[in-house]
């Protein structure tokens, strides 16, 4: 980082080091601060697991929540943030890019995208996943 800032460092060797390292600590601080809001993505998402569908419920919806248990597992740790930010945290896309130090532009990019590949997995899996319980139960035998 200190060499795309180069023309900013300030003369003499001594505060150039002391300049550089003050770039690394903030680097660090940041890749803390990432894996940190990783780990609390984690613990969140634990607790929000959804619960096991009631006996009777619509078979159709059963198989709409293993397929986005699915879906979402696939999805790689920042998709999964991104997602998490304003699906289970509610955050609007100024207050989430804040939190990844980001603009609220590039945060609703990475939203739509987000999205994108979610709807993918999830096309990709409604696909290949019979729907008639007898269907599925013909497929295992």
């Amino acid at each position: 980082m200190a060499w795309r800032r180069y023309d900013e460092a300030p003369p003499g060797l001594d505060r150039q080091r002391t300049w550089a390292f003050g770039i690394a600590r903030n680097c660090l601080l940041n890749t803390r601060r990432g894996i940190d809001r990783s780990e609390a993505l984690a613990v969140h998402l634990a607790h929000a697991v959804p619960t096991p569908a009631p006996p009777g419920a619509d078979p159709e919806s059963v198989v709409a929540r293993v397929n986005l248990a699915a879906a979402w597992r696939e999805l790689d740790a920042a998709d999964q943030e991104t997602l998490a930010l304003s699906a289970l945290d509610g955050l609007t896309a100024p207050e989430a890019g804040r939190v990844l130090g980001i603009s609220p532009v590039a945060y609703r990019l990475r939203l739509m995208r987000a999205r994108t590949t979610l709807r993918r997995h999830l096309d990709r899996r409604s696909t290949s996943t019979p729907t008639d319980p007898a269907e599925a139960s013909h497929e295992r035998a």
